[in-house]
């Protein structure tokens, strides 16, 4: 929407407002505007032309921020604004524009507002799920690693530290970031991250049975909690507990691409075989800057509603995402007829496993074993016959140097 206002000068000195509609499903306003300002800098403070402010007022006059003439560009959602701008929920309405008529030439000016609309739907966001920060054995803090995850381009991270959760309950803003509430809990037969609960534990992470151990696991599951089993195949901190029914979901590449993740994954595809329906996610398991691990190696890319924790912790649930090597690397798609990765589909014999991914080449792992197919400008169409799950990876590299560099959720087959 572009909208182009004259101030005159007797309008000098004086605040005002223009209205613009506000349509539905929108999550971000950006306003951009520009006039006509012959002198500037030092100039212009000594000899001022035209200088005009901007403000901005939701559907309901709430004064939203104000930026003077310091910036050409603003905007407001619910997920990040502006700095000086309030976030919040757009809705749909006449929102207004504050102007302030600071200085006019005496021909008066004419001002271009550029109103962009960004709207709500499906989107693929990246993020990692395995950070530690000074609340544990970090070097960085939760506003240290949020900014780094904000310049490297993630859309949501998990600070799962080590058998607490303070930091939870305090998690700084950062603009365009979602933090999504997590712990690790640590314990000597295997690590399990727990997602979605700010505060999972009811006294104390300590278990030294089973049955204490299945307590902790019901507790932190009736406040709503995701599980994820972590690292499952590490040599030095494995998965020892015996019972694979407790977790929900599996981590199954931890930090750089290794054999541990390549054992983790043939376990998880075990477990489909066997019948299990169990998502897959990555973490960098991040701790300092110069490590061996690095933050967004790997990343979950997840096609989520929206940027909200739940919304994004819903569709990793669901499986609708996979992992890849980084925010950067291979995207991968799978469709069987209306059935996207995570769901359940009606085998038929005239639907095809439509696959998509920018990559030569991806890998088709079935219950029935693995095949080999190419890709012709990103995409390519296979019939199956009749299995229980379906899903793909793409490899890098060539003999012993070969190794995952994408892997997707299945879709399953009743």
């Amino acid at each position: 929407m572009v909208i182009k206002h004259t101030i005159t000068k007797d309008k000098e000195g004086q605040y005002y407002t223009i209205p613009f509609d506000v349509p539905e499903n929108v999550t971000k306003i950006t306003v951009t505007y520009d006039y006509y300002k012959p002198t500037k800098g030092l100039m212009g403070d000594l000899k001022p032309s035209n200088t005009i402010d901007i403000g901005l007022a939701d559907e309901k006059g709430n004064f939203l921020g104000w930026s003077g003439s310091a910036h050409k560009s603003i905007y407001v959602g619910e997920y990040g604004s502006s700095a000086g701008y309030l976030c919040q929920r757009i809705n749909k309405g006449s929102w207004n524009i504050i102007i302030g008529a600071y200085h006019v030439m005496e021909c008066g000016v004419e001002v271009t507002y550029d109103i962009n609309f960004d709207y709500g739907g499906e989107a693929l966001l990246y993020g990692d799920l395995h950070i530690h920060t000074t609340a544990s054995d970090g070097a960085l803090s939760a506003f240290e690693v949020g900014r780094l995850a904000q310049k490297s381009g993630l859309d949501f991270i998990g600070l799962a530290n080590h058998n607490n959760f303070a930091e939870n309950l305090a998690l700084p803003h950062i603009d365009g970031l979602t933090f999504i509430p997590a712990v690790e809990w640590t314990h000597y037969k295997g690590h399990m991250n727990f997602f979605g609960v700010s505060a999972p534990f009811e006294n104390s992470f300590i278990a030294n049975t089973k049955e204490e151990m299945h307590s902790i696991i019901s507790h932190a599951k009736s406040l709503g909690a995701v599980i994820s089993v972590n690292h499952p195949e590490c040599p030095v901190c494995p998965y020892k507990w015996g019972d694979d029914s407790i977790y929900d979901m599996m981590e199954i590449w931890n930090g750089p691409m290794r054999p541990a993740n390549d054992r983790a994954i043939r376990k998880w595809t075990f477990l489909l075989r066997q019948g299990r329906h169990i998502p897959i996610v990555g973490g960098s398991d991040f701790h300092k800057q110069g490590q061996f691990a690095k933050l967004g190696n790997p990343v979950t890319a997840v096609y989520s509603q929206s940027r909200s924790a739940d919304d994004i912790l819903k569709a990793i649930q669901n499986g609708n995402c996979f992992v890849t090597e980084s925010k950067d690397g291979v995207k991968l798609r799978l469709r069987y007829g209306s059935t996207v990765m995570g769901q359940v589909a009606e085998y038929s014999k005239d639907t095809w496993l439509e696959i998509y991914a920018n990559a030569k080449k991806v890998t088709v792992v079935t219950d029935k074993g693995e095949k080999e197919v190419s890709l012709k400008d990103g995409a390519v169409k296979i019939r199956l016959k009749k299995v229980k799950f379906a899903y793909i990876k793409v490899y890098r590299g060539f003999g012993k140097l070969k190794r995952v560099c994408a892997i997707s959720n299945p879709i399953y087959f009743k």
